[in-house]
């Protein structure tokens, strides 16, 4: 960096902003987004009843025929008082939404994201609570709550079909979080969906959420997960290959459905998941005394016992970890939640990294078949490429 007497302002040289530009990427503005009007007299709707909403940005070139297709998340609501509360925002209304700018594997910048910048590049919005599998007929008019999650997926991939995906030659079904979990759930309907002969594979984000005990002894998150699937009547929209072996709502934990998939799938995902830490292993019921309240924020804050507790997560969490050769993972040892749809930790100068390499390096890798992905990370505190951002 260099001093300017004339404008008295520090500069960059010119070599260094071009390093740096080579990383970031370029802002290409918001991407409109298409309320799918036509959905609403099928049912598929918003928890609210309003129509269901995604952004598209076209593919272009070499990438004209390839889609990726990336599921917003937001949690999940798992009684009608919580589905009540979405109504009022974008987590249950469309009328809410707003157009967003794309980054990270979303990204339209070739340097910033060399393998799927110019798809045509889809995200889908979440409004309905449950992973898009709710399936309710009746609507309370009390409450006016439309529990239509997998008939809003269905509508928009359908949607997105008509508009050339019929003809699609690569296809990536992505997601975070709670559209993470819908990626693993919806990846074998997805793949059967398209033309036999395109490559077709699914990538889930911080959505391997894994059946564990919380830190009282309390199975919190499969009362959870039993909760949601009950409300929303999700039963019948999770995979078979699953619910023939388990009961549904254990069908919403991927450790159960991943070895039943025949689609290939990445998991990317921290092995200190900021939510899983927060909401899993340490939630407000576990802990009246809100011992973990500092630990649950910034895991520097941690004391001695409370990170061996978390190295136990750890442990946990990739003993739940697929094995199968056609699996690619990526376990970093950050306190994240969250990390492809952001340039900054998908591929930059500073982004996490095992073994030298990026999330966005591994994801290509994985998907063009370049090279076998399974990388798991030292444990905590060892990588000094993770940051603390807990984006959920």
């Amino acid at each position: 960096m260099m001093f300017d007497p004339k404008s008295r302002a520090w500069i960059l040289p010119s070599l260094c902003l071009i390093s740096l530009l080579i990383f970031l990427e370029v802002d290409g503005g918001p991407v409109p987004m298409t309320l799918l009007e036509s959905a609403v007299v099928k049912g598929a709707v918003c928890l609210d009843g309003s129509p269901p909403a995604y952004h598209l940005s076209p593919g272009s070139g070499s990438g004209v025929n390839n889609w990726l297709v990336h599921m917003e998340g937001g949690g999940w609501c798992r009684n009608v008082e919580e589905c009540v509360e979405r109504k009022g925002n974008f987590r249950g209304s469309s009328k809410f939404m707003k157009p967003l700018s794309f980054s990270g594997i979303l990204g339209d910048n070739q340097k910033a994201n060399p393998d799927f910048y110019n798809w045509n590049r889809i995200k889908i919005r979440y409004c309905d609570g449950s992973s898009f599998t709710g399936d309710v007929e009746a609507v309370d008019p009390a409450t006016n709550l439309h529990y239509r999650g997998a008939s809003v997926w269905r509508a928009i991939i359908d949607d997105l079909l008509a508009k050339g995906m019929d003809k699609a030659q690569n296809a990536l079904l992505s997601g975070c979080s709670a559209g993470g979990l819908a990626s693993i759930l919806h990846c074998d309907n997805f793949r059967s969906l398209l033309p036999a002969s395109a490559k077709v594979k699914c990538f889930s984000d911080a959505g391997y959420f894994i059946d564990a005990k919380d830190i009282s002894g309390a199975a919190s998150v499969k009362s959870l997960y039993t909760d949601v699937v009950n409300l929303h009547g999700s039963a019948k929209n999770l995979p078979p290959s699953c619910t023939s072996r388990q009961t549904p709502s254990m069908c919403f934990f991927p450790q159960y459905v991943v070895p039943t998939m025949s689609t290939p799938l990445f998991v990317l995902n921290a092995a200190y998941d900021a939510w899983q830490i927060r909401n899993i292993l340490a939630p407000s019921s576990a802990d009246p005394g809100k011992a973990w309240a500092e630990c649950k924020l910034d895991i520097k804050s941690c004391s001695s016992s409370q990170l061996e507790t978390l190295q136990g997560y750890r442990s946990q969490f990739l003993q739940a970890l697929p094995t199968s050769s056609s699996t690619g993972t990526f376990i970093l040892s950050c306190h994240a939640h969250c990390q492809s749809g952001d340039q900054s930790t998908w591929r930059a100068v500073d982004s996490p990294m095992i073994e030298n390499t990026t999330i966005a390096q591994a994801v290509g890798d994985w998907y063009y078949d370049r090279s076998a992905v399974r990388k798991i990370d030292c444990a905590y505190p060892c990588n000094s490429s993770c940051r603390n951002i807990d984006n959920d």
